[in-house]
């Protein structure tokens, strides 16, 4: 039997099967479990949730008679995704190499893809056979560097010209679905497919026109119906090339489609879209509204994971969703946060456990209207009384060293983002 319970009745041995509100306020990453540990239920309890379901069939009732609501089972996710995710509790979520540590690593692991990208749509605009062998190694590195750190490869990736978006879009969505596939607790051999089929999902750009994927406003009709067909225009150059696997050609031709069937190009639904494709339209979208393109600036990374929450019903696999969110944070390595004491800060450092609460570096008092030194700021410390309240657009505030604060000046320069 369900029961609808304050948060501040919960007790250990109760079985936690569903949390109200909106869940990016949510604790866990995961429901549906018996709560043991003294942590998980201080978690619970300091989260902001006010009420949640409890299965007493399951585990222990509340302590004392309470006025309880049975309510419905919450729906059902996605079978095969939520197995996926379920799997993700049993890996390890600790960082295995800091932040500050790989992301110089990565900048360089930047340079060097972008260079292997550009030569492959040369081949492909030149009418060669690609090899996707050739992909391999830089595939391996890109998925050991995320696997190393979630964070740097991924947040560098986001730092495009839009002279190099169609470029480094494949790179960002390789590293995006490495990330997405850690937390959704595929192995390594899984990620380095993910990967694979980022890298190659856009490939078929390469054979569009200039003009109109390089247009500095909205697309005609016409140019989109072009734009359109690039899905299937990769999916036949990579059927030419060799040793390209089954789930890479699916990713490249079903990146487009929509859980509720009004994508492209075959209109798919549901689980007739593999869980490989289902993952690369989450990572694709993501990269895309908070890349600068020629017709407008990229969206802040926080504000887009919350406009994608607001599409997830229909556009994505919501468990997919919900596991990307985890991935990245709620507030993404490079997002602008207003905490509770006035101060403007960006986030430089997930926190797994708990992802409203990540690492961020203070930088201006908005009392004050005055830069302050910046300092790091760890908000899951027991001892921080801070918080985050909201996100901020840089968009109002302008500030040009936003990207060095958690970057570092020197992979800037070695991005050739700082002179």
């Amino acid at each position: 039997m369900l029961k609808k319970v304050p948060v501040d009745q919960m007790r250990l041995g109760m079985h936690l099967q569903a949390l109200s509100g909106a869940w990016l306020e949510h604790p866990f990453w995961k429901t549906q479990f018996v709560l043991r540990d003294a942590a998980d239920l201080k978690k619970l309890q300091d989260s902001g949730v006010l009420e949640c379901w409890i299965d007493v069939s399951k585990g222990l009732d509340v302590a004392a008679p309470l006025s309880v609501v049975p309510v419905a089972a919450p729906p059902a996710v996605d079978a095969e995704a939520a197995a996926d995710l379920a799997r993700a509790a049993q890996l390890a979520r600790k960082t295995d190499v800091p932040f500050d540590e790989e992301v110089r690593r990565a900048a360089a692991l930047c340079t060097k893809s972008r260079a292997a990208v550009v030569s492959l749509f040369n081949e492909a605009r030149m009418g060669r056979t690609i090899d996707t062998e050739k992909c391999s190694e830089l595939v391996t590195e890109i998925a050991e560097s995320v696997w190393r750190n979630p964070s740097a490869l991924v947040s560098l990736a986001r730092l495009k010209t839009h002279d190099d978006y169609t470029y480094m879009h494949s790179v960002a969505v390789a590293a995006l679905m490495v990330a997405l596939s850690k937390q959704m607790g595929q192995d390594e051999t899984q990620a380095r497919l993910a990967a694979e089929a980022g890298l190659l999902h856009d490939l078929g750009k390469a054979l569009m026109p200039v003009a109109v994927l390089n247009k500095p406003g909205k697309l005609t009709d016409d140019e989109f119906t072009t734009i359109k067909t690039h899905p299937e225009r990769g999916h036949e150059l990579l059927l030419t090339g060799r040793g390209v696997d089954a789930m890479v050609l699916d990713v490249c031709l079903h990146h487009h489609e929509k859980m509720d069937g009004s994508g492209y190009p075959h209109r798919l639904q549901g689980e007739q879209i593999s869980l490989l494709a289902r993952m690369g339209s989450v990572c694709d979208v993501y990269d895309a509204i908070t890349s600068n393109r020629p017709y407008k600036k990229g969206w802040d990374p926080a504000e887009s994971i919350t406009r994608m929450a607001a599409w997830s019903k229909g556009h994505f696999d919501v468990a997919v969703f919900r596991a990307f969110v985890t991935s990245l944070g709620i507030y993404p390595v490079g997002s602008l946060v207003r905490l509770r004491s006035g101060l403007l800060a960006v986030v430089t450092q997930q926190t797994p456990a708990k992802l409203t609460a990540p690492e961020v570096k203070v930088f201006f008092s908005i009392k004050q209207g005055l830069h302050v030194t910046p300092r790091l700021l760890n908000l899951a410390d027991a001892r921080c009384t801070d918080r985050i309240i909201g996100r901020e657009s840089n968009e109002q505030w302008q500030f040009a060293q936003l990207d060095e604060l958690w970057a570092g000046e020197d992979v800037l320069r070695k991005l050739g983002r700082k002179g």
